[in-house]
């Protein structure tokens, strides 16, 4: 009886113990032979399924035990003990993911516009026709640009910009365009350029490309069909009627051409006159005819899809012309109307700039924000507006809440034909003062259609400008070869219809002192190589510590890796007929870089008298004099060359752009402060 009492103890449960639990009995058979329902014993066990039912059984006195039902559960989870460390680790929690939350937003908040690919770092232009020859037909072509990827990355280039490569007949080089969709033979296939873009993006780089939507060649299908009338292209070009007597045509007006002569041409198959701005081999387009502006919306959309990051687009401020067709103003009011004929004799009031012109720019940039939803592929455009005024220039970075071109590309600097320290603060502070708040500057010391830089200033002054747009606010833009200190050839042997004036400036690329300077392996190249790259070349200029090449690679990298010149206050300091001096400077970083660069004769400059904050020695951080750099130099009298360029660096905590003498001389484009225990930018300085 005893040993029959001690099982049916280990069966039940004993409420105010809590000590037994059957799901730890180990031998069950012995339970199921000794519970008979019918026995004395069988009483705890069903007193023991009753503590366990739906009633509300006293638990003050039980522990918790394993294995114990959810009822029982239930009533030891609603003790204080263990509800109030659940709640209070429940709403530690949900204050946890709240404050992270608003930390993330407000980081967010305070966060300045990070800088896009196009900000970011410089861009190259290349005429392609004269970068590399693949195929030894003396002609430079795509698949060349391609096997000399790995030298514009070494330059620490962020953007590739080719200028046009379409199907042309070539008049006035690049611009008669005969289809806007295909490859010019010369520069190689469709499938070549497909092959380039992908490497491009590859390499990290990103690519523009020309694009002049102002014409087409004569040669055009468009301007076929519209000549002789065929349906909607018709009315695709500008025509009208004129008088064509004896071979001699006399037109509906004094409009002349950028190239000299009547803009009008007679046409023998339509029997009209059309009008064309440049060569008459180059109809302009009527941009009044909403099907040509589909059209063009259409080619930007083809070239987007094949991969383009961005267009410079060329001679807009010619798409629109008066409907009235009225004379223009002589200049001369006093010259014979019929000897006036250059361009530069007619104010241009009614075929340049007209109303409306700029709603047709911002349909190309809305054409080009379509592909620009996708995070990192952002669609750059630029525009070229040669001969504007700054302020006509300046209307191409749109309104305030009206998106037009990222910039239009400043080539004040590739016009400067007389160096001097007043010249060249007249184009930097007129363009930032002209500039739009918050818009992005840019810098281009040459291109295609301007004398390079070294012919113009000479070699002495190719290190200082190009220090000059690797530390000014903005996107510095190198024409190819400019990096090296290629010079205009002196001579042009062509037997093709060219403006000779803009050849000499598009010489083949010196990449060595072998055979054609190494830019072709055939017999002959289109344009004669410059008379010295034998020693002007890439491969003498990188073995070379000071080389123009050197400095240009430590300029760039400088750029990429300093806020102060990316993000960085630009202080303009003074300027006279020799130096420039001005510094980049950034809230929460106690380094100062100051810009002394000598564009006139000897100078000697005591910075103390400018900058009293300034210490006594400060370091040299890069010299267009390699030999300087790294060393320092007393700011009570610095010695600068004819040509010389100084970046200086020290440490104060006193900026110049906080200074009020200095409040209206300091420009920055977005505003950001650097926190060196977050290591961040936030905007709220």
């Amino acid at each position: 009886m005893a040993e029959d009492k001690s099982k049916r103890d280990s069966i039940g449960l004993n409420a105010k113990e809590g000590q037994t639990n059957n799901g730890f009995v180990q031998n069950e058979d012995i339970l199921e032979t000794d519970l008979d329902p019918s026995s004395p014993a069988a009483g705890p066990q069903h007193n023991t399924v009753d503590i366990l039912g739906p009633g509300e059984p006293d638990v003050k006195d039980v522990r918790p035990y394993a294995g114990m039902p959810k009822e029982v559960l239930f009533q030891f989870s609603g003790q204080a003990r263990y509800r109030i460390p659940r709640e209070v680790l429940f709403w530690l929690t949900v204050a946890s993911v709240l404050l992270l939350i608003a930390a993330t937003i407000a980081i967010i908040a305070i966060s300045p516009k990070c800088l896009d690919w196009w900000q970011a770092g410089p861009m190259y232009q290349i005429y392609p026709r004269s970068f590399r020859d693949s195929n030894k037909d003396g002609d430079g072509d795509l698949k060349g640009i391609q096997d000399k990827l790995d030298y514009i990355t070494t330059l620490n280039i962020k953007t590739v910009w080719i200028t046009s490569f379409y199907k042309s007949s070539l008049k006035d080089f690049r611009h008669a365009v005969e289809d806007f969709r295909e490859i010019d033979p010369i520069f190689g296939t469709m499938k070549d350029f497909e092959n380039l873009v992908a490497a491009i993006h590859d390499k990290g780089l990103k690519l523009i490309i020309d694009f002049i939507p102002n014409h087409t060649s004569d040669k055009h299908a468009w301007f076929q069909w519209s000549r002789n009338r065929t349906g909607k292209y018709t009315d695709y070009y500008i025509w009208h009627d004129c008088n064509y007597e004896n071979g001699t045509t006399i037109p509906p007006n004094n409009w002349l051409s950028v190239y000299g002569n009547s803009s009008w041409h007679f046409d023998e198959v339509r029997k009209q006159c059309y009008f064309h701005q440049f060569m008459k081999e180059q109809p302009d387009l009527n941009f009044r005819n909403p099907d040509v502006q589909e059209e063009i919306k259409e080619i930007i959309q083809f070239w987007l899809s094949k991969g383009v990051d961005g267009f410079s687009f060329n001679a807009l401020q010619y798409l629109l012309e008066a409907k009235h067709l009225r004379d223009e103003a002589q200049v001369n009011k006093t010259q014979i109307p019929d000897t006036v004929t250059h361009y530069s004799q007619l104010h241009h009031d009614f075929t340049t700039t007209q109303v409306g012109m700029h709603d047709i720019v911002r349909s190309f940039r809305q054409t080009m924000n379509q592909y620009s939803r996708e995070p990192g592929r952002y669609r750059f455009m630029g525009t070229e507006a040669h001969g504007e005024s700054i302020t006509e220039t300046m209307v191409y970075y749109g309104l305030p809440f009206i998106q037009e071109a990222d910039f239009p590309f400043n080539s004040y600097l590739s016009k400067l034909d007389k160096p001097s320290g007043n010249s060249v603060s007249e184009v930097i502070t007129s363009w930032l003062e002209n500039m739009p708040e918050g818009k992005w500057p840019n810098w281009m010391t040459g291109g295609p259609d301007n004398v390079r830089l070294t012919s113009r200033l000479g070699e002495k002054y190719v290190n200082v400008m190009n220090m000059l747009v690797f530390t000014l606010p903005g996107t510095p833009i190198t024409y190819y070869g400019e990096e090296i200190g290629m010079r205009n050839i002196l001579a042009a042997n062509v037997n093709e219809n060219y403006d000779t004036g803009t050849l000499f400036s598009k010489s083949p690329m010196q990449w060595d002192n072998s055979s054609n300077a190494g830019f072709s392996e055939g017999n002959h190249t289109w344009l004669p190589t410059g008379s010295d790259y034998h020693t002007v070349n890439v491969d003498v200029q990188k073995t070379q510590p000071r080389s123009a090449l050197k400095l240009y690679q430590e300029l760039s990298l400088l750029h990429a890796n300093e806020l102060l010149l990316s993000r960085g206050w630009f202080c303009y300091l003074r300027n006279d007929n020799h130096s420039i001096m001005y510094t980049r400077e950034l809230d929460g970083i106690n380094k100062v870089f100051l810009m002394v660069l000598n564009f006139g004769e000897s100078s000697l400059l005591n910075l103390k008298e400018m900058i009293s904050n300034i210490p006594t020695r400060v370091r040299i951080r890069l010299s267009t004099n390699s030999a300087y750099s790294g060393h320092e130099v007393d700011t009570h009298a610095v010695t600068l060359a004819s040509g010389e360029g100084l970046i200086l660096e020290y440490n104060t905590r006193n900026l110049l752009h906080r200074q009020t003498a200095f409040k209206d001389r300091c420009f920055v484009s977005n505003r950001a402060c650097y926190s060196r225990v977050l290591n961040i930018l936030y905007s709220l300085c």
